[in-house]
């Protein structure tokens, strides 16, 4: 774990670069525009850095460094070395941007234990006594820094994607990082379209959409499509980038499944968001679908008046709460959840990948499946 752990610090130090860099740009506009580079820089100096480390594994996988403890290579591959740096630091500034704008499309009150951005620009609006409404204020500034992120993540990408000997190697990488954009933002749109949608559809109807959901949300791109453009950046070769996409897959249902679980029952000191949070938000996810098949007409009524209720209180929660564990759907979330580690450990166990890469991405896979924030 320590070429990981590494890694980690490697990212956070390009990404303070890259914000001192941008930071010092805005100051040059106008000293209003400080809080953006604040609130970026809190959201990039925290969370489990996934993306990133499924990324470098994914390079690492077809690209073996002579010492796989030491990632910082001394022969010609030093450039190649640091354009998956600027690809990993990339992914983390599209995932902020993510954040940004999924806290806003839910109205989610914190982020990591920090109050979401378009509340804080909200509070400044309030604070200053500005004329309007803070909560427009703060819902257009936190979409102007989503946007702002989002732009950043494709300078910080295209940066890496020069230092790149092999042009056809960075179209490859530019490709993997497109789709994956297209399919999270079209995955977003089927999330709020369920919680909209779903009386309209039947109950088995429901469940499957609800794995649509998860797959194009969340799966891909939380670990298939790092996977694939760290690949790409290593020049993978096409058994190699079906390997990985056969591992990245399965395993980033489980690591949505793993997150539907901690929206509804997670400790708030440790995911940083209130109990229940998916509830009062009306997730329709694979857990809520499972519940439903599994509960009686009055019991089914009940989670859905309350279900997507922004005032839930502590004891309507913990009812929800009792509803759906006492379904029986926990339980089986979490045999799904088993079973797709197993078929992404299956699918490198024997892959055309390197042995070194092939142990980290198992230990990543238990990593990101059973972990409680």
């Amino acid at each position: 774990m320590a070429e990981s752990t590494r890694l980690v610090d490697l990212v956070q130090t390009a990404a303070d670069r890259f914000l001192a860099d941008r930071e010092s740009e805005l100051a040059e506009i106008a000293d209003e525009l400080q809080p953006f580079g604040g609130f970026a820089r809190d959201l990039l100096a925290g969370g489990k850095r996934f993306r990133a480390l499924f990324c470098y594994w994914g390079w690492q996988s077809v690209r073996s460094l002579v010492d796989p403890l030491d990632p910082l290579p001394t022969d010609d591959r030093s450039s190649e070395f640091e354009a998956v740096i600027q690809a990993c630091t990339a992914l983390e500034f599209f995932h902020a941007a993510a954040l940004v704008h999924d806290d806003l499309m839910d109205n989610s009150d914190t982020r990591r234990g920090l109050p979401s951005v378009h509340r804080r620009f909200e509070s400044l609006h309030a604070k200053a006594g500005w004329s309007g409404r803070s909560a427009r204020f703060g819902r257009s500034g936190a979409l102007l820094l989503g946007d702002l992120l989002l732009g950043w993540s494709d300078e910080l990408l295209d940066a890496g994607l020069a230092l790149l000997a092999d042009p056809s190697v960075a179209r490859a990488a530019r490709v993997e990082f497109g789709r994956m954009r297209t399919e999270v933002t079209v995955g977003q749109y089927l999330d709020i379209l369920e919680e909209a949608a779903w009386a309209e559809h039947s109950e088995t109807d429901q469940l499957s959409r609800a794995h649509r959901v998860i797959l194009f949300k969340s799966a891909k791109y939380s670990i298939e499509a790092p996977l694939a453009l760290g690949a790409a950046l290593g020049g993978a070769s096409l058994p190699q980038l079906e390997s990985l996409r056969s591992f990245g897959r399965p395993l980033g249902v489980a690591y949505q499944l793993r997150d539907d679980l901690l929206g509804v029952f997670g400790d708030p000191a440790q995911t940083g968001k209130p109990a229940g949070d998916d509830l009062r938000e009306g997730k329709r996810t694979v857990l809520i679908a499972l519940a439903r098949s599994r509960l009686s007409g009055g019991a089914r009524r009940a989670l859905d008046e309350l279900l997507g209720d922004p005032e839930l209180d502590g004891q309507q929660v913990t009812m929800l709460q009792s509803t759906i564990r006492d379904s029986g759907a926990v339980e089986q979330v979490e045999r799904i959840i088993e079973h797709n580690v197993s078929l992404a450990q299956s699918a490198v166990a024997d892959a055309p990948l390197t042995r070194a890469a092939r142990e980290q991405l198992s230990r990543l896979a238990e990593r990101v499946t059973q972990r409680t924030s």
